[in-house]
């Protein structure tokens, strides 16, 4: 079991400096604005948000906290960041994260996951600052052979697609550095974290499922599943966010103890298919319809993927607050709210407030 409960890790980010990759995106925007309600100064580097809606430019994030527009292809860029604001912690969330975009740009996709990964590691091997790295990948770094029991943490690594591929390079590399660097330094813990598929307010990704509900229900048109059948881990994104900053204090108090890789995932009987997905956010909406537009000759697709969680919920003390059909309410909730004239600040808050029990 953890040393410290959530409550008090979340209480000790308050006025600790925290370095964050890939804050622009869907989840480092969420916990960008969690750490800087929590009084943590933050500094984010990341590309600008992609064109079109953004859970970041909603919240104002850009105003919130030391932004700075980056690409982690850019060695000298993230290493002269990352040394002048020397943090604590550090979080590696940046990444070409959409398997369908690994298809159509694959050298790019091990650029970004690859390349980028190595040069944060070696930008943090030579800040000794740093007492506490969550290095996040994917639960698609394993090799899925789409067995029905969950996949632990010392199961093999592997990728049919080049997205999955990069993830499983990525935890290789990142097992190298720790063996040959990280672990000479006693007083720095380091972790992997590999979660589900994550869902909540604010994503307007291409290709993901709740996404794509949204526009399509915004437009008039119709929802078309090009993979009903294909059951995934969904999570709401509070979730996995919860588990690397309960991590992250850990590695920072106990490094020999935490370190390693860990997943964190819904319970393997909250398990629904993307049909399942679609049809609750519909109900929720209260309007939209489905179509199934499955296509001959598409890209392999895993059509089954499940974690077991049960280090995390051993030697941690995590588990999933939320389930399934709480997450998919709470998601539509904050889609219906924020498209009818709701403040983006205003839902994610309440909500954040909402999951941890109202800890500010």
């Amino acid at each position: 079991m953890g040393s410290v409960d959530m409550r008090s890790a979340l209480r000790s980010f308050s006025g600790k400096r925290v370095f964050i990759t890939g804050h622009t995106g869907f989840k480092g925007s969420w916990l960008t604005f969690l750490l800087k309600e929590l009084g943590a100064d933050v500094m984010g580097f990341a590309l600008s948000p992609e064109p079109g809606a953004s859970h970041f430019e909603l919240l104002g994030l850009a105003n919130k906290v030391r932004h700075v527009v980056g690409d982690i292809r850019d060695a000298a860029a993230l290493t002269n960041a990352l040394h002048t604001f020397r943090p604590e912690y550090v979080f590696h969330l940046a990444a070409q994260a959409l398997v369908k975009r690994s298809y159509d740009d694959p050298v790019g996709t091990f650029n970004t996951n690859v390349m980028g990964s190595v040069h944060l590691l070696d930008a943090v091997r030579r800040c000794d600052s740093v007492r506490s790295l969550v290095y996040i990948t994917s639960d698609k770094c394993y090799e899925n052979v789409e067995w029905v029991w969950g996949y632990r943490e010392t199961d093999r690594l592997g990728g049919h697609d080049p997205y999955s591929a990069s993830k499983a390079a990525a935890e290789i590399i990142f097992s190298a550095y720790v063996r040959s660097f990280f672990s000479a330094r006693e007083a720095m813990g380091t972790a992997t974290t590999r979660a589900g598929n994550v869902i909540g307010g604010g994503d307007w990704a291409p290709d993901r499922i709740v996404p794509d509900c949204i526009r399509a229900v915004q437009a008039g048109e119709p929802i078309r599943l090009r993979n009903p059948r294909a059951t995934r881990p969904w999570q709401h994104v509070l979730e996995p966010l919860s588990g690397y900053l309960l991590l992250a204090v850990l590695l920072r108090d106990r490094p020999d103890t935490y370190g390693g890789s860990w997943n964190f995932g819904p319970s393997m009987q909250e398990v629904r298919t993307v049909r399942d997905v679609a049809t609750a956010l519909v109900k929720h909406l209260g309007k939209g319809r489905i179509e199934v537009a499955e296509a001959a000759g598409q890209h392999h697709e895993a059509r089954l993927l499940q974690l077991s969680c049960d280090k995390a919920h051993q030697l941690m003390g995590w588990s999933p607050r939320w389930s399934v059909d709480k997450t998919l309410a709470a998601t539509a909730t904050w889609y219906g709210a924020v498209l009818n004239g709701a403040q983006a600040e205003q839902m994610t808050r309440s909500q954040i407030r909402e999951y941890f029990y109202e800890l500010s």
